[in-house]
């Protein structure tokens, strides 16, 4: 089943652990969601900034909350690249991840511009 949910970060906590270029980086973040997806999370982030604009990163995020009315939690690892030449998303639910009403879920998740779009299998 896919849903679309929006979410708004609301903490961002960024250090440079490589200051050379391209500078890379770590963020812990935390959102909330609304929509078909209710809930929290907290993401790891680990960047790439190269000085041209261009930038890269990957994430694994842990969402508490609710899915279509089941609760429980499950880990997404997310992704993107963007650059002059447009930006490419990806993400998937990890397998075996899900908890409580969300044991079993699986599929895709791909988050965007405080955009989330779950394509999602509960079993």
């Amino acid at each position: 089943m896919e849903s679309k949910s929006t979410f708004k970060i609301t903490s961002w906590d960024q250090t440079v652990y490589d200051e050379a270029e391209p500078q890379l980086g770590r963020a812990v973040v935390g959102k909330v969601y609304s929509g078909v997806v209710e809930g929290t999370s907290t993401a790891e982030l680990t960047m790439c900034q190269p000085s041209d604009g261009s930038a890269g990163y990957v994430g694994t995020e842990r969402f508490v909350g609710a899915v279509d009315g089941r609760s429980g939690t499950f880990v997404i690892q997310h992704g993107a690249i963007m650059s002059a030449a447009g930006e490419q998303f990806w993400g998937h639910i990890v397998p075996g991840s899900g908890t409580g009403e969300l044991a079993g879920i699986s599929g895709t998740a791909r988050l965007e511009h405080e955009l989330i779009t779950l394509d999602y299998d509960l079993g």
